[in-house]
């Protein structure tokens, strides 16, 4: 099957003629109808991570397959005609769908043929779907990529990603309310924080725990360079995405008073699953630690690992912000 391409707007004489039609046919009703009914434009230029590109404004068929997108996506509404279903769980059903939306398969094998059926008048692709980019662009030329570049601050880069599909969604002001969103829930744990506290990040999986080294990969890592949180202990990362092997004696030297834990595996229960509570708080090594002592550990959501968006931070940065307050009596 051909892939549907994007249309661009009607000519100006086009448009003009249908105006004249419909005012003729509706001459009766003018009065009534309201004054916004100048169009949303037919199309917007947007900057995402490759450049300009010209996009259809709330497209009718839409192929998204960057997770941290789908909470926004699934918050304004929007339907999907093919999306990774493999990577979506339950948790947004509504994007998902049943047989009406094509499975696009994991990154690992993308369902290339899925993707290019859907008929997409517009693809979302980015993240863990990057190294496809050049053959969804073949697929539709309005192709956009807006997960947070490598280098980048992270959570400008969130913002970033909202604000682009707000201009293509039509929700700009949605769109700037997540950033503010953000924006706050950042404020108020640099305000509750206390500098002389120390914290280590932390990762989970496959019952073993890693060292999330600080201002390294995507989570808890991004914590410390946003919050100008005090590391317990500072090395440098050589598996930025999944951490790095540490021993629990290595942790426990380190005498952390905080600890930010994600626990990858916590969405997927699988046999065998040993939840990162049971590896920290039940560890005989960890037990003379300040922060599993105190009760100063923080938890990712379960959904943290398969969401990522701006929304999934926000909730973060909130949690890190109520333990931190509760701690120093502030709450």
């Amino acid at each position: 099957m051909s892939p549907r391409p994007f249309r661009p707007a009607a000519t100006a004489a086009a448009l003009v003629a249908i105006t004249a039609l419909a005012l003729t046919g509706c001459a009766g009703s003018a009065s009534s109808a309201p004054e916004s009914a100048a169009a949303t434009p037919a199309t917007v230029t947007v900057e995402d991570n490759h450049g300009e590109v010209e996009v259809p404004v709330n497209p009718d068929r839409v192929v998204a397959l960057d997770n941290t997108t789908f909470q926004t996506l699934s918050d304004w509404g929007v339907t999907l005609v093919a999306a990774p279903k493999p990577l979506m769980y339950d948790l947004w059903p509504d994007l998902s769908g049943g047989d009406e939306v094509l499975d696009a398969g994991l990154h690992r094998e993308p369902d290339i043929e899925a993707i290019l059926a859907a008929e997409p008048d517009l693809i979302v692709g980015g993240y863990r779907f990057r190294e496809i980019y050049d053959q969804l662009k073949e697929i539709q030329p309005a192709t956009i990529e807006t997960s947070p570049r490598d280098g980048e601050d992270h959570m400008s880069e969130l913002k970033r990603q909202v604000t682009i599909l707000g201009q293509v969604f039509d929700r700009e002001d949605e769109a700037a309310a997540l950033a503010a969103d953000l924006d706050t829930a950042i404020s108020d744990a640099k305000d509750a924080y206390d500098a002389d506290e120390t914290v280590m990040g932390l990762i989970t999986s496959g019952g073993k725990i890693a060292y999330a080294a600080p201002g390294e990969g995507r989570g808890v890592g991004t914590l410390f360079p946003t919050l100008g949180l005090t590391p317990a202990l500072e090395r440098q990362a050589e598996d930025a995405s999944h951490g790095d092997d540490i021993s629990v004696e290595a942790i426990a030297a380190s005498n952390p008073e905080w600890l930010v834990v994600l626990d990858r595996d916590a969405m997927f229960g699988e046999d065998g699953y040993v939840s990162a509570k049971e590896l920290i708080e039940d560890s005989e090594a960890l037990q003379n630690v300040p922060a599993v002592q105190n009760g100063r550990i923080v938890y990712l959501d379960a959904s943290f690992y398969l969401d990522e968006g701006i929304q999934a931070y926000t909730a973060l940065y909130r949690s890190v912000a109520e333990a931190f307050a509760a701690a120093s009596g502030t709450a």
